[in-house]
């Protein structure tokens, strides 16, 4: 199934008629990683929903290249807090499985398979709601990867871990990117954005303000208020 371009086309997202994000026109294609950046209350976490399709547009369009309830069947998305339900390791990691009609034995399996690749294989029976930040985090990344998505949509999944799990998260992304899904992602840590971006959206009050090759966003972004932002200034 292809999925991509995704194109939006006029997207706007309005709540208490405040508008949050748009009119956004943009384009992507099926491959690499996109890092969504801009200063806090920029709007790059409801970019994000909007995108995956879980806040309502409140004009424009957003189309894929196949039908949308194709579409939905084939992304995920990693919030930066992300819920864990009261069960084990390896059950969280299964549920998707079990939701899309595989058996117990088989989603397990499988759910087992992934704990192991995030680093999570010694403690499948453990309950996840016991589990540390990064761990957390990283059964989040495993549950949404056990269904092999096209595209992965992830919202700063790394805001509240230490080096070394930031670390850890970031190797799990790059051996997703390398293995062909797409990764679409906000991040507020400027070297994560350089480690792993290959286009760079930077988002300001709800505006995309520039969009282009990573590098060449960071080697000299084309507007004052991107440059002010790369050089820590407030931007607002």
């Amino acid at each position: 199934m292809q999925l991509f371009p995704l194109k939006a086309t006029g997207a706007q997202v309005r709540r208490r008629g405040k508008v949050l994000v748009g009119p956004v026109d943009l384009t992507l294609g099926g491959q690499g990683t996109s890092i969504i950046i801009g200063p806090n209350g920029a709007g790059k976490t409801t970019l994000l929903k909007m995108l995956h399709g879980i806040v309502r547009m409140n004009g424009g369009r957003l189309d894929w290249a196949c039908p949308l309830e194709e579409a939905q069947k084939h992304q995920a998305f990693v919030f930066q807090t992300p819920v864990m339900m009261r069960r084990s390791v390896i059950d969280n990691i299964a549920y998707p499985l079990r939701l899309t009609g595989s058996s117990r034995r088989q989603a397990r399996s499988r759910a087992a398979d992934w704990a192991s690749r995030v680093g999570l294989g010694e403690i499948l029976e453990r309950q996840a709601t016991m589990l540390s930040g990064g761990e957390r985090q990283k059964l989040a990344l495993a549950r949404a990867l056990v269904r092999d998505p096209q595209v992965l949509f992830l919202d700063e999944p790394c805001a509240a871990l230490d080096g070394r799990a930031t670390r850890e998260i970031e190797e799990i992304l790059a051996q997703a990117a390398g293995s062909g899904t797409r990764l679409i992602m906000s991040t507020h840590n400027m070297g994560q954005a350089r480690r792993l971006a290959d286009e760079v959206i930077f988002v300001l009050q709800g505006r995309i303000h520039e969009f282009r090759p990573a590098a060449e966003f960071f080697a000299g972004p084309e507007t004052a208020q991107a440059r002010a932002f790369l050089n820590g200034d407030i931007v607002e």
